[in-house]
């Protein structure tokens, strides 16, 4: 994910999604998010997602409804510190540090 930090109303529309979809299944409709955050037009929500998109928070398949998909982005900062760590380690110390990644849930594979 690119590293620039998310905005309160970008991670707003993030943590709407994540709750939508696990409450539904399905990612939201732009109109779903829109009505949800109190949003005054489906364009000011698009301009949201387009900017995530970018940002590499969130995926979307083009012409497809409800294809929002949320990327890993709460723990991109804590990826980078294990990886940072990890150069220049003892062996056992990598492995303590990949066994800690594993019980946080880190993906250390990702770009």
């Amino acid at each position: 994910m690119n590293s620039t930090k998310l905005t309160k109303k970008q991670l707003a529309v993030l943590d709407f999604i994540q709750d939508f979809t696990d409450e539904n299944g399905t990612s939201p409709s732009y109109r779903e998010i829109m009505e949800g955050l109190g949003l005054t037009s489906v364009s000011a929500v698009a301009e949201h997602v387009d900017n995530l998109v970018a940002k590499g928070a969130l995926r979307k398949t083009p012409g497809e409804a409800r294809s929002l998909e949320i990327l890993d982005y709460k723990h991109t900062e804590t990826v980078n510190l294990f990886k940072a760590r990890m150069i220049d380690v003892s062996e056992e110390d990598k492995a303590v540090l990949v066994k800690a990644a594993g019980i946080l849930g880190l993906d250390l594979d990702q770009n």
